[in-house]
């Protein structure tokens, strides 16, 4: 269980329970002491009042009035909607754009300094351009929402990613590549990494991956992608 969910069980835990203790806490979530008295200032910092009242009889109280007050986006939720509204400025429907822009700019502003660190690296890696109108989209398909956490993981700390790979004949493949960079052309997204078992930078459409799996104690170097003229990153649309 990471630290979001376990967080937002403690969190209904002490809504339902109206006094508990910290060893109630653990055992309820599978954690040590520790982790749960770190988890109960984090929930604090986000917002939630909670009473400690000390000694035999005492425990833990949830304020029932209390809410969290604080937002706690990831990495990877704020990176969606950045590159949803680029890909809808890109493809010239952005109503309200200054309206976006602005409440994009709070959310950056509200997170902490580490995460939007990590916001502005993914962000270096996106490209965004114009498709070529031949074009075919008639086996268009959805993209799978796992797709965005394994990619942060994989290009922040630079792991080589395995994923299966549907080809335009429908034929499957199992394929261990070096993320380099995402490349937006409305409606469709690539992946543009560096196959080193066949030596070339591929590109892979989004919609045919599956199961992404960022691979531990593996790594990469950083390459320099050979976009076409009409690609830009993601930092000269903002321009």
């Amino acid at each position: 269980m990471n630290s979001r969910t376990r967080q937002d069980a403690l969190a209904r835990h002490l809504r339902r329970s109206g006094t508990t203790t910290v060893a109630e806490l653990a055992a309820k979530v599978s954690a040590s002491r520790r982790t749960i008295l770190r988890d109960i200032a984090a929930l604090r910092d986000q917002g939630f009042v909670i009473h400690s009242d000390p000694g035999r009889g005492g425990g833990l109280q949830l304020d029932p009035q209390s809410v969290q007050t604080t937002p706690r986006l990831t990495v990877a939720e704020v990176f969606a909607l950045l590159i949803s509204v680029a890909a809808m400025r890109a493809a010239g429907n952005l109503p309200f754009a200054s309206l976006a822009d602005a409440g994009l700019a709070k959310i950056e502003r509200a997170l902490p300094p580490d995460k939007l660190r990590d916001l502005r690296r993914f962000l270096d890696c996106l490209h965004v351009g114009q498709l070529a109108p031949e074009q075919d989209l008639s086996d268009l398909r959805p993209l799978d929402a796992i797709l965005l956490p394994a990619f942060e993981t994989a290009f922040l700390t630079g792991r080589l990613l395995r994923f299966h790979y549907r080809d335009a004949k429908g034929s499957p493949t199992l394929r261990t590549v070096e993320p380099q960079a995402m490349l937006i052309l409305p409606p469709l997204w690539y992946l543009v990494a560096w196959d080193p078992a066949r030596d070339a930078f591929r590109h892979f459409r989004m919609d045919r991956i599956t199961t992404p799996e960022p691979l531990e104690d593996t790594s990469f170097r950083r390459r320099h992608v050979p976009f076409a003229a009409d690609v830009c990153p993601y930092r000269d649309l903002k321009r």
